[in-house]
């Protein structure tokens, strides 16, 4: 190999190093760590002004990827819309530390795209990746001794939720979330939802190859910000804002533009004041917080994924972590409220819901039916009344509802409606937990996204019948492009919980089953979990998961199966009825599974990393989905140190 486009005689072995000194003191010299001495130099050597080092030191923390030209075009890609400019926004933010005379450091954790991974063994990291990014978050905010306050940027689906459980943790430190925004969708075509689906209903022969080429192409219209839809993207930029982590009227800015700018700023401003104010994260995410939060999800139709990252984010800020019957109470005393994407019934895009309002707008219908704690602290330095308050008599308020009329013409009042007119339009409470013999441990189900015409006018949706059981995800994607899965059937997809994939998220199947013209008259049951954006009859984090000897594992084809929904009173059940030959009572269903063996097809995937198989088993022992799938260092360290002393017993016994 030859190089010969370099002067090697151009190389230098010195350089005079910055002008100036440092700004040293007897006292620093004296009593301060060595680390932080250097650090000034390095400080210096990066180019900072020396008379410039001694300001307020506040720690920018975002999930940039990509990489751009001068001019902003691509030199390598990001792995998603949602991170990649989020550059932008962390430098809008930066250059307003540099106007109050601040020192901005900035660090970076990307992460991947669900999007990108479904139907993939990637998909097998994507759960077990949101652990990870929050703990590398937290060794970076400890590794810079010297910051006084720590900002967050970030939008999608694991490194959003990584950066909140990250910042919720750093209890005597100011911290503000900056949520990333959303893409728009294009002015003809589908959104980034229902543009997965394109390789299922070609499939079908629902689309030709010609449309599924142009619609995939201008599917993610702007290059960045969360999808269009209320998956788990927006659903965590909102419960980041209803937490009083973000500043108001914040999630869910239309991405690169002015008004999404201006929010990078004005959260800058408010994490100086905050340092000001000696106002820290545990002075705003309390269990009050954690619950006006898990309101607010319910009030938008927000993913079911929050289940898994809200207590996690509980976890992380030494709260209360919300049990199955705090949501079901949340949700049974909450109506939803918002018509998005992908829920509906009119299926705008998340950018409308930020023009409609946003999250104070739904707070203050939420205010109005007492469901809120109103003096709970949020990063403005000022109570949640008094920022909806702000809110409520803002000329922001009435301009944004001019712009969504003017530009969509839209009225705001049909995107985020008032409680009642949302129950005239037939919109019911979000999420509903129904049991059973297959489900001992509970499931979920986003009930308000089921079909409105497979409901019926008591509000129950009911499917009885013999069911088809798949061992893996892509053994049911195929069932479903092969034209295997029918009108009326009854879809079991087991093997897919932690265990076994990593609890792998299956939006391939559910959306799908939403955009094929059969797909509302079939229910799919899975011990996985779902993309925010999923709809329909889908009821998944079924447990125990098969793996674990769950009965889920224990069905075969042909059982027979009943599902009940009641999507007013949010109760429901899901048994196994024995088989049309042999029916049998919910009680000897439940006894006819204890006594079969798990299903001997499943089995760990043979592509799970070590990584999530460790991943796992921690949360397994920390309380497992139900509790966020978080490390219960505490318990982790009892059960070690439990098995080590078995493990001597055992040797000391076999010696």
């Amino acid at each position: 190999m030859e190089f010969t486009e370099t002067d090697i005689d151009l190389i230098e072995t010195k350089a005079p190093g910055p002008g100036g000194t440092l700004p040293l003191t007897d006292e620093m010299l004296r009593n301060s760590p060595s680390g932080n001495l250097f650090g000034l130099s390095q400080n210096v050597g990066m180019g900072w002004q020396p008379n410039k080092l001694n300001e307020k030191q506040v720690l920018m923390l975002s999930t940039q990827g990509g990489m751009k030209d001068s001019n902003g075009d691509p030199v390598a890609l990001g792995y998603h819309t949602g991170h990649w400019e989020v550059d932008m926004l962390m430098k809008e933010a930066a250059m307003e530390v540099h106007k109050a005379k601040g020192v901005p450091f900035a660090a970076y954790v990307s992460d991947p795209c669900d999007g990108r991974s479904q139907g993939t063994t990637g998909m097998f990291d994507s759960f077990p990746y949101r652990n990870d990014a929050a703990q590398v978050y937290r060794r970076l905010i400890r590794s810079l001794p010297t910051r006084r306050a720590v900002v967050g940027i970030a939008t999608c689906d694991k490194g959003l939720p990584a950066m909140i459980m990250a910042l919720a943790s750093m209890h005597d430190l100011p911290t503000v979330i900056i949520p990333g925004g959303v893409t728009l969708p294009p002015t003809y075509g589908e959104d980034a939802g229902k543009i997965q689906t394109i390789g299922a209903r070609y499939s079908n022969d629902e689309l030709s190859l010609k449309e599924a080429a142009e619609l995939g192409c201008v599917a993610c219209a702007t290059p960045g910000g969360g999808c269009q839809f209320l998956g788990t993207a927006a659903s965590a930029q909102v419960v980041g804002e209803a937490l009083g982590m973000s500043i108001p009227h914040s999630a869910l800015a239309p991405s690169g533009q002015d008004i999404w700018k201006e929010m990078g700023r004005k959260s800058s401003q408010a994490v100086l004041e905050m340092i000001n104010q000696k106002l820290t994260t545990k002075d705003i995410v309390t269990n009050e917080a954690i619950e006006n939060a898990m309101v607010v999800h319910a009030a938008f139709g927000g993913s079911t994924n929050l289940l898994l990252h809200i207590p996690a984010i509980a976890h992380a800020a030494g709260c209360d972590i919300p049990t199955v019957e705090d949501w079901i109470e949340v949700n049974r005393k909450t109506p939803r409220i918002v018509s998005v994407l992908p829920n509906g019934p009119d299926h705008h895009p998340t950018v409308r819901a930020y023009l409609a309002g946003g999250v104070p707008e739904v707070m203050l219908h939420l205010k109005n039916l007492g469901l809120l704690h109103m003096d709970v602290m949020t990063v403005t330095g000022k109570t949640l009344r008094e920022n909806l308050e702000w809110w409520e008599h803002s000329p922001r308020r009435a301009k944004m509802k001019q712009r969504l009329a003017d530009a969509d013409q839209v009225k705001a009042e049909e995107v985020i409606m008032s409680p009642e007119r949302a129950k005239e339009r037939g919109l019911t409470s979000t999420i509903t937990f129904p049991v059973g013999n297959i489900a001992p441990e509970g499931a979920v189900i986003k009930s308000t996204s089921i079909d409105p015409e497979v409901i019926d006018a008591e509000g129950i949706y009911y499917h009885k019948g013999k069911i088809k059981v798949y061992t893996s995800e892509r053994k049911a994607i195929t069932a479903i492009k092969n034209g295997e899965i029918k009108k009326g059937d009854i879809m079991a997809v087991t093997g897919c919980g932690p265990l076994g994939t990593g609890m792998e998220e299956t939006y391939q199947l559910t959306s799908a089953l939403k955009h094929l013209s059969y797909g509302k008259y079939v229910t799919l049951l899975t011990d996985a979990r779902f993309s925010g954006v999923s709809t329909g009859a889908c009821i998944g984090h079924i447990g125990p998961e098969g793996l674990a000897d769950g009965p889920i594992g224990k069905l075969k084809d042909d059982d027979v199966v009943e599902v009940y929904i009641d999507t007013h009173n949010l109760s429901g059940h899901l048994h196994f009825l024995g088989t049309e030959d042999q029916p049998a009572t919910p009680e000897e269903g439940s006894e006819i599974l204890a006594q079969r063996s798990q299903n001997e097809d499943i089995h760990p995937s043979e592509y799970l990393p070590d990584d999530t198989r460790l991943w796992a088993e921690l949360q397994k022992v920390s309380g497992g989905t139900w509790k966020g799938s978080v490390y219960d260092v505490d318990r982790i360290i009892e059960v070690l140190r439990a098995g080590e002393k078995a493990l001597e017993k055992e040797h000391i016994t076999t010696s």
